[in-house]
C-alpha cells in the first residue's frame, strides 16, 4: 500500500530524527529495512517512530557484519544514516562503499551542522541547530527568553521530514538518469528553510526581532492561547479582517472599541481584555459558542485527549498500534492508500527472513549469527 510501494530503503538505525524519516517512508509503502546495532540485550520497548519496517540486528564493525550491509544495497535503491560525519567512511559503509556495490543507489546522509563547516564535527541538538538560524530568537513572550518549541523544527522539521523529502527528490532523479547521488541533510539547513516566510517579513519591515510583539509569535491579541475558567486553554488565528469581526461578535466585545485591529499599540490593551473575557466560561463552553465558526478557533487539546475530539475521530487521525496512541499515516491519497502494516519491531526480529531475501544462504546465515556479526531475536 502507498505511493512508495516497490521501494526498498536502507536504514542505518539512529535517534530520533533518523527513525522519523523511517517512519514517513515505511508509512507511504516503501520497504523499509532497519539495520539495528547488534546486542546481547536489545531493547524491548515499542517505539513509534520504528513502526513499519522490518528489522536486522548487525555488528557493524565486523567484516563479515558490514559485507551483510553492503549485500543488501546491492538490491537497494536508497540508504540513509543519521551520524557524525566521517563515521559511516570509517566503518567501510560510506557513500563510495555503498554505491560501489549499486550506482543507483540514493545515499542520505542526516546531521545537525552539514556534512562540512567550521561546527561539522561539533556535538549539538535541536535547540542549537535552531539557534543558529533565528528561529529560537524568534519564538517567545514578550521581554522572556527563547522558548524551545519541543524538538520539532530542528530535529523532526529541518531534519527528519527534510531527509524523507530529499530521498524522494533523489529517487525521482535517479529514474531518470540511472545514477545516484548523496543528500546532504542538515537541521541547521532545514531550521532555516522553515524560516523562510519570516525572512520575506523581516525584509518587508513587519516583523521585529522584539520576540512576543509580532503577528504570529503571540504578540497580536487575535493570534494566541488564552486561559479559561476551568484552567484550560482555547487557541485564537483571528487574522483576516472577517474572521476578527466574527471573534469580536462572538466574544461579545464592543466592535467600535476594537475597530483598531493592527495598531499595535492598542495589542497589549486588546490581550487584557480578552484574557478577561474568555476567563468567564470553561473551554467546553467556549467550544459551544466558537468551534466551527469564523473565528478561526480550536480548544488547546493535551496528548491524552487528541483521539477524542469529534474532527480527530471522523478523520481517524490517530490510531491506536502496539497499544500506543499514535499519529495516522499523512498525507492521504485518493487512490494509493496508505496504512500501518505492522507496529516496531524488536531489533534483529526479522533477520533470518532478511538474510534470507538478500540471497544468503542457510549455512551463511548459521555462521552470520554463530561469529555474533548478527543477531537473531526469536
Amino acid at each position: 500500500m502507498g505511493p512508495l510501494t516497490g521501494l526498498k530503503i536502507i536504514e542505518l538505525a539512529g535517534i530520533g530524527p533518523g527513525p522519523f524519516c523511517g517512519m514517513l517512508l515505511a508509512d507511504m509503502g516503501a520497504e523499509v529495512i532497519r539495520v539495528d546495532r547488534a546486542r546481547e540485550q536489545p531493547r524491548r520497548v515499542k517505539d513509534v517512530l520504528t513502526r513499519g519496517r522490518k528489522s536486522i540486528a548487525v555488528n557493524l564493525k565486523s567484516d563479515a557484519g558490514r559485507e551483510v550491509v553492503l549485500k543488501l544495497c546491492e538490491s537497494s535503491d536508497a540508504l540513509f544514516e543519521g551520524f557524525r560525519p566521517g563515521v559511516t567512511e570509517r566503518l567501510g559503509l560510506g557513500p563510495n562503499d555503498c554505491m560501489a556495490r549499486n550506482s543507483k543507489l540514493v545515499y542520505g546522509r542526516m546531521t545537525g551542522w552539514g556534512q562540512e563547516g567550521p561546527l561539522a564535527q561539533a556535538a549539538g541538538h535541536d535547540i542549537n541547530y535552531i539557534a543558529l538560524t533565528g528561529a529560537l530568537h524568534a519564538i517567545g513572550p514578550e521581554g522572556g527568553k527563547p522558548v524551545p518549541p519541543l524538538n520539532l523544527v530542528g530535529d523532526f522539521g529541518g531534519g527528519g521530514m527534510m531527509l524523507a523529502f530529499g530521498l524522494v527528490c533523489a529517487l525521482l532523479e535517479a529514474q531518470k538518469s540511472g545514477k545516484g547521488q548523496v543528500v546532504d541533510t542538515a537541521m541547521v539547513d532545514g531550521a532555516a528553510t522553515l524560516m523562510a516566510m519570516f525572512f520575506t517579513m523581516q525584509a518587508a519591515g513587519i516583523f521585529s526581532t522584539e520576540r512576543g510583539t509580532n503577528l504570529l509569535d503571540g504578540g497580536a491579541h487575535f493570534y494566541g492561547a488564552y486561559e479559561t475558567s476551568d484552567g484550560k486553554y482555547i487557541a485564537i488565528g483571528s487574522i483576516e479582517p472577517q474572521f476578527y469581526a466574527e471573534l469580536v461578535k462572538k466574544a461579545e466585545l464592543p466592535a467600535d472599541e476594537f475597530s483598531a485591529q493592527m495598531d499595535k499599540t492598542r495589542w497589549p490593551e486588546y490581550k487584557e481584555r480578552l484574557t478577561q473575557v474568555f476567563k468567564t466560561k470553561t473551554r467546553d463552553e467556549w467550544c459551544e459558542i466558537m468551534e466551527g465558526t469564523e473565528v478561526c478557533f480550536a480548544p488547546v487539546l493535551a496528548i491524552d485527549e487528541v483521539q477524542q475530539h469529534s474532527h480527530n475521530k471522523a478523520r481517524q487521525s490517530f490510531v491506536e498500534l502496539d497499544d500506543i496512541l499514535q499519529p495516522a499515516p499523512a498525507p492521504r491519497f485518493s487512490r494509493t492508500q496508505v496504512g500501518l502494516t505492522h507496529g516496531s519491531r524488536m531489533p534483529g526480529e526479522d533477520s533470518r527472513i532478511l538474510l534470507t531475501a538478500a540471497g544468503f544462504s542457510e549455512g551463511e546465515i548459521d555462521t552470520l549469527i554463530k561469529d555474533g556479526a548478527v543477531v537473531v531475536v526469536e
